[in-house]
């Protein structure tokens, strides 16, 4: 019995520090009964869930369709309709019988339809889901990994890392929650892959205290399946510190992450007639692919080269720091998984080849405390996205399109309609970095007003 506390205290803390990867997975007591009732859709599959479940063999499926609509501002009033379907295994070797302190997960994830990543004409991605697996409908691993928990308090993951799997209660969590990137992940980490091959470790000292770090393949993506290859041009390590608190008797808990690479970028430092060059190449995993909308304002106004041309700048190493917490100041009596929270984080770079200088985020969020719904969320979110004064200044001057900051304050309500059929619909106000965008068809440069973004998450767990 203290060995199973012990472990349970290890996942509780690690929840808030690391993004979980194979770990204990829960399950109902029975995967059947009626449809209302029932986890998910599908039921218990004749006996065999149960069955697979009682030797630790987990396999379901989710999908999520999420229609959206800029109703005003933004480069255009469109619409789009993105989702995802995820698969996910989840292997316990006690339950199987094997050996105890062992979890396999497998995750793909599947996506369709269109996004509104362009028309929103802002930097960071108003649907963080619109990069998995990539920004065009595709399939990836975004997750294959073991874990083995060594004792009490000490661990060891590898394998394919899922870096933005949820952690935190009150937000992170894309699938339920809020949907911006900005406010749903510290964008100082704009560097760190979504997913990547990779090994980690974490150590619980005690029951509050949680330190954990990981080492990544720099190059990592959910696409890229090529093991030979990892680490070819450096790493990407990342170190947590979580503490739990309980201030007036109410959980919460703080945490610092620290991420640092020795791969070669390019800087942003660049001459001007360099920038196209940079554009062209660089990468910011966790913004999609800002180089489009700003290349179009160069083949319309292209840099005067050089000739022969000077090679692009590198930076040798890049690193960024993130301070963030969570905390309830309202719970009923004895529920812990309900109550009113907030959160908060900050995050710094060193702006040289990350365009994110600083990142801010701040929010309210409710767990079931509306009358007569138990299971129903709410959440207000606020981010900041403040960019380096090295991103592309040329064109920031020259045509004075902004790019200073970034804001988004979004509002959802999650309604759950049955335990495996939720609804949430949204509302994001987006005030893009840029203050005008250019239109070819003009052609010119024409103003970018603050983009209102209405939409609708429908999940179904099957």
């Amino acid at each position: 019995m203290k060995k199973t506390l012990g472990l349970g205290a290890l996942i509780s803390a690690l929840g808030t520090s690391m993004p979980l990867q194979a770990m204990p997975y829960d399950t109902p007591d029975t995967w059947g009964g009626d449809l209302e009732s029932r986890a998910r859709l599908t039921g218990n599959w004749g006996g065999a869930r149960d069955d697979m479940a009682k030797k630790g063999v987990v396999l379901d499926m989710d999908v999520y369709w999420m229609p959206q609509k800029i109703t005003s501002g933004g480069r255009d009033s469109a619409s789009g309709d993105w989702g995802n379907a995820i698969l996910t295994l989840n292997v316990d070797t006690q339950k199987l019988g094997l050996w105890p302190g062992g979890f396999f997960k497998l995750q793909t994830v599947t996506s369709f339809g269109d996004t509104l990543l362009k028309e929103t004409g802002a930097i960071v991605p108003a649907n963080l889901s619109w990069m998995l697996p990539t920004i065009t409908p595709d399939t990836g691993v975004q997750e294959i990994t073991y874990t083995q928990f060594l004792s009490q308090h000490f661990g060891v993951f590898l394998g394919k890392i899922n870096a933005i799997a949820p952690t935190n209660v009150l937000h992170g969590d894309y699938t339920t929650g809020f949907q911006n990137t900005g406010i749903n992940m510290p964008l100082a980490l704009a560097m760190v892959p979504l997913s990547a091959y990779g090994i980690g470790a974490l150590y619980l000292p005690s029951h509050d205290v949680t330190l954990a770090g990981m080492v990544l393949d720099a190059n990592g993506t959910i696409k890229n399946d090529n093991l030979s290859n990892a680490f070819d041009d450096g790493i990407m390590a990342l170190a947590s510190a979580d503490l739990k608190i309980r201030p007036w008797g109410l959980p919460g808990h703080q945490n610092l992450t620290v991420a640092w690479s020795n791969k070669d970028r390019t800087s942003l430092v660049q001459d001007p007639s360099n920038i196209a060059g940079l554009l062209l190449t660089a990468h910011f995993p966790r913004l999609g692919n800002p180089g489009p909308i700003l290349s179009e304002i160069l083949d319309a106004h292209p840099v005067a080269a050089k000739i022969p041309p000077d090679p692009l700048n590198k930076e040798s190493e890049t690193w960024a720091a993130v301070y963030s917490f969570e905390q309830f100041v309202w719970q009923p009596a004895g529920d812990p998984k309900r109550g009113i929270g907030t959160f908060f984080s900050v995050g710094v770079s060193d702006g040289k080849a990350n365009p994110i200088r600083y990142s801010y985020s701040l929010g309210l969020v409710g767990k079931g405390v509306v009358p007569g719904r138990p299971n129903d969320d709410f959440g207000l979110g606020w981010a900041r996205t403040e960019f380096s004064d090295h991103f592309v200044p040329y064109l920031r001057d020259r045509f004075n399109l902004g790019l200073d900051h970034e804001d988004v304050v979004e509002l959802y309500y999650k309604a759950s309609i049955t335990p495996w059929l939720s609804i949430t619909p949204s509302l994001q106000v987006v005030s893009q970095g840029l203050n005008k965008v250019f239109n070819a068809s003009a052609p010119g440069f024409e103003d970018l007003d603050t983009a209102y973004i209405a939409g609708v998450r429908v999940g179904v767990r099957f």
